[in-house]
């Protein structure tokens, strides 16, 4: 059976599109390594962030610095595919409006999310190191200044960022 030219490049891009959205779940399955609690190196007892497992075609997770007993800071988070099928981190920090930043580079233990048009942080990236470790970094130039923070983090028991 010969397919006409119009049929063979509808087949084609529905291939195409059907790859694209296997590609775009198997892209928040592929940061599966960031999922579980991580405790915060600096800060007092119960600063870190916890990621859940991807499902559905997102992970959530959110963040907590604590000071002297008290949070200070917060972040509510999340990893998706947006319409256009790429890979985004979208941040909810305290007191502040969500921001998307889209994926720029990964690989299977790092992934980098980039948005130039944000005032601070513009950049944002994991990487997973060796013996449960984990390291946050945000960068971008603020004030004219280029500037970057590392948070540097280990894998915990997801009890360990309870306090009473």
């Amino acid at each position: 059976m010969r397919l006409d030219g119009a049929v063979r490049a509808l087949l084609v891009s529905l291939g195409a599109l059907l790859s694209i959205d296997a590609m775009a779940e198997s892209s928040v399955d592929s940061l599966a390594w960031l999922a579980g609690c991580w405790q915060a190196d600096k800060g007092d007892a119960g600063s870190g962030e916890h990621w859940l497992a991807p499902a559905g075609g997102t992970m959530f997770g959110v963040s907590r610095t604590v000071k002297n007993g008290k949070t200070v800071q917060f972040e509510f988070m999340q990893l998706r595919t947006n319409a256009n099928g790429k890979l985004v981190f979208i941040a909810l920090p305290s007191g502040q409006k969500e921001t998307t930043f889209v994926a720029t580079a990964a690989s299977a233990d790092s992934v980098t999310f980039e948005n130039p048009q944000h005032d601070f942080p513009q950049k944002v990236s994991y990487r997973l190191l060796p013996e449960g470790r984990l390291v946050a970094r945000i960068e971008g130039t603020r004030d004219g200044k280029v500037r970057s923070m590392d948070f540097p983090m280990k894998r915990v028991s997801c009890d360990a960022l309870v306090t009473s």
